[in-house]
């Protein structure tokens, strides 16, 4: 997780009084709106009326659907940061992401004085965020990953996908897990809010649980599968070998009883009985 510099507290602070919302949910805000790459947010906060997504120049989803004041508030705020985040080396990246413009002039005429809160705000280029430690990227996933095709978050929970690898990094409660992919086209992810808060993912082969999935290493150490040792067969197994051998046998002696009720019968010789058995015998 970032940590804030004395500077960023203060713009987050100052953002928190004039939209009224809390710090909190405004830091909340932020990080969806870096995952989004600064164009666009998915959040889910309690003070953005519970889940939502909001696209620079474009549409604005709240959970509380008819609240045109938090709307107007959520989509200020939002703008906002994007500016903010657009003089933050390193935090997105340029050009993954098109905006409308035309749109964005649009959404100012429903935003009155909210328009007005944007103006005003922070433009400075301070630094949000306490650079990384040297030699590191700063980003959250795995070190030598390259730029992911998607990233987002929901809840306690931010996915980084990179489609190209097959690779899927996700954090939960703390940690981090990279996954193999496979040969799934992931198109979205989900958070179920149920025991265990499961992840799951729409692909081709329809809604799938994460984990299914191979994990490959887990706050970056690797995860080594369980080499499953093969069953030794045990005194009381015979095996496929031994078990014909002995079907065989048993055809044998079953076809001599009845070479010797033929015998018995009259229809076999002794001599004609005793070369037929000899024959037998001799495949034993």
């Amino acid at each position: 997780m970032r940590q804030l510099t004395p500077e960023g507290r203060q713009i987050i602070n100052n953002l928190a009084q004039r939209y009224n919302f809390s710090p909190d949910a405004v830091f909340s805000m932020l990080q969806s709106v870096i995952n989004g790459n600064g164009s666009m947010a998915q959040f889910s906060h309690p003070e953005f009326g519970g889940s939502g997504q909001w696209m620079k120049g474009g549409m604005i989803m709240l959970g509380d659907m008819f609240n045109s004041g938090l709307k107007y508030s959520v989509d200020g705020l939002c703008q906002e940061l994007s500016n903010l985040l657009a003089n933050q080396p390193g935090l997105i990246q340029s050009g993954s992401f098109q905006s409308q413009h035309q749109g964005t002039q649009q959404q100012g005429n429903y935003g009155g004085n909210q328009q007005q809160q944007n103006r005003s705000g922070p433009t400075e280029a301070v630094s949000l965020f306490v650079p990384p430690p040297v030699g590191s990227s700063g980003n959250w996933w795995p070190a030598g990953l390259q730029f992911p095709t998607s990233t987002g978050s929901q809840n306690n929970m931010r996915y980084a996908y990179f489609a190209t690898i097959r690779r899927l990094a996700i954090e939960a409660n703390g940690h981090v897990t990279l996954y193999d992919t496979l040969d799934h086209q992931i198109g979205g992810f989900s958070q179920q809010q149920s025991a265990g808060s499961s992840i799951t993912f729409t692909s081709q082969y329809g809604l799938v649980d994460v984990n299914t999935l191979p994990i490959i290493s887990i706050d970056n150490v690797s995860v080594q599968k369980p080499v499953q040792s093969q069953p030794t067969p045990s005194s009381s197994q015979s095996s496929p070998v031994n078990t014909q051998v002995a079907n065989q046998e048993a055809d044998i002696f079953e076809a001599i009883e009845k070479l010797a009720h033929l015998k018995d019968k009259g229809i076999l010789t002794d001599a004609e009985y005793s070369a037929k058995k000899a024959e037998l015998l001799a495949r034993l």
